[in-house]
């Protein structure tokens, strides 16, 4: 019986599902950025000996841009490292902005509320005067049901 790595790997081999070798070699490559750069970068491709990487705000736009030389050179070193990218060439790098991004995972959140244990004891002086012995002993039964 063949494992899945085994038919995967042969049905990327075939002419038709080129397209899925180069999608793995791009997020070879957008794995090989930092961490930071990696939430930028909404999709990249590679057209015409040309580069073509979206981020998902403009702002990043400004800072990759700061950084072509540092885009290519990774590129360059994905090309003779791995074999499977060698077809991933390109002499210019360009950066856009879209606002097609790929869809963020959802999160789950847990949502509890608190409970927390009575740490009053309900011990403490009861006054002389009747009115705030009485809501003394109230608020001592109060805490005494809270434990």
């Amino acid at each position: 019986m063949k494992k899945a790595d085994s038919i995967l790997s042969h049905l990327s081999s075939l002419p038709q599902f080129k397209v899925l070798k180069r999608q793995e070699c791009y997020q070879k490559y957008i794995n090989l950025l930092s961490p930071k750069w990696q939430k930028a970068i909404a999709f990249i491709y590679i057209k015409d000996e040309t580069l073509f990487i979206a981020v998902t705000h403009p702002g990043f736009k400004m800072e990759l841009n700061y950084n072509r030389d540092l885009l290519k050179s990774l590129l360059i070193q994905l090309n003779t490292h791995d074999e499977s990218c060698e077809m991933m060439r390109a002499v210019k790098v360009v950066i856009f902005h879209s606002k097609y991004h790929a869809m963020p995972e959802k999160k789950h959140s847990y949502i509890t509320v608190p409970h927390y244990l009575e740490q009053a004891q309900g011990t403490f002086n009861t006054p002389k005067d009747e009115l705030l012995a009485e809501s003394f002993k109230r608020i001592k039964a109060l805490i005494q049901c809270n434990q």
